[in-house]
């Protein structure tokens, strides 16, 4: 067995393989070609003289020996990350991290944090996507995201979180529409998926507004312009309109029930060891909303 001719980076590229499950994926992650992936598989597998893949479906299973090795490899692979981040300075540290968000706490916090990140750690290059809470933690579980600021509880398995405090909700509609506000007009709210929906959805039932449409759209902003023209009633975070509210051009909505507010999380996977990774979620962990 030619223990020797095993590198790092065919260890990197095994534990890679078996978090995301394709070799595609792990190509994506690790900035490289799915044929580079492959050859990476059959040099390791070759070195050690026993498969450690087969395919099932689309998606890449790990025999019973490739199950061992991945299992005895992350403790050995954590450890030498560690190791090599206490022997360099933090913010020497290089690569690429990728960062969900809902889109409120995207407008409310990630402006300054990121802004704050790009200064203290200038060679790093963050990917951030957008998107419902439901869909960010299947992406952090599956490895497609690193980190992840949600809206809501943020409970799976194979994660965790840490809460960065609560956001304030307001009714609100456009001056005209909140003085005079018509039998059933339209209340805006993103999709059933999301924590918003179901705040907004109990609190109307509660309200003189309980017979009213409830629109959807999966953008806060979207939904602020369309009631600032008179197109309906919201629930908005506070942060997110004061500006409209100071201006006048959104006004609150009276004898409407009060609001609870929405909490938000900061969430890795559970058995994350990247000491980058760690290092920028425990910096949010201290954010506080």
């Amino acid at each position: 067995m030619a223990i020797n001719r095993i590198a790092f980076y065919h260890l990197e590229t095994l534990l890679w393989i078996a978090r995301l499950g394709t070799f595609a994926a792990a190509a994506a992650r690790l900035n490289t070609t799915q044929p580079a992936i492959s050859a990476r598989v059959r040099e390791l597998e070759s070195h050690l003289g026993t498969a450690l893949f087969r395919r099932e479906g689309r998606a890449m299973a790990l025999t019973p020996a490739g199950r061992e090795l991945v299992r005895e490899s992350e403790p050995l692979w954590a450890r030498f990350q560690t190791v090599l981040t206490g022997c360099s300075d933090i913010g020497g540290a290089r690569g690429v991290v990728r960062v969900g968000s809902g889109e409120i706490a995207a407008a409310i916090c990630l402006p300054d944090f990121v802004t704050a990140l790009g200064l203290d750690l200038p060679n790093v290059t963050l990917e951030i996507d957008i998107a419902l809470t439901v869909d960010l933690i299947q992406q952090l579980a599956s490895g497609q995201a690193d980190m992840i600021f949600g809206a809501g509880p943020v409970a799976h398995p194979l994660l965790r979180s840490t809460p960065i405090g609560g956001v304030d909700l307001l009714w609100l509609a456009s001056p005209a529409i909140a003085s005079a506000p018509p039998p059933r007009p339209p209340v805006w709210s993103l999709s059933s998926a999301s924590p918003l929906y179901h705040i907004v959805k109990d609190a109307l039932a509660r309200s003189p507004l309980a017979a009213s449409p409830v629109n959807l759209c999966n953008n806060v902003r979207t939904m602020i312009d369309i009631v600032t023209r008179g197109g309906g009633v919201g629930a908005f975070p506070e942060a997110m309109v004061r500006a409209h509210l100071d201006s006048g051009r959104l006004a609150r909505l009276p004898d409407m029930p009060p609001l609870p507010q929405i909490a938000f999380h900061v969430a890795v996977r559970a058995a994350e060891s990247d000491p980058l990774v760690l290092a920028i979620f425990g910096r949010a962990s201290d954010l506080r909303l």
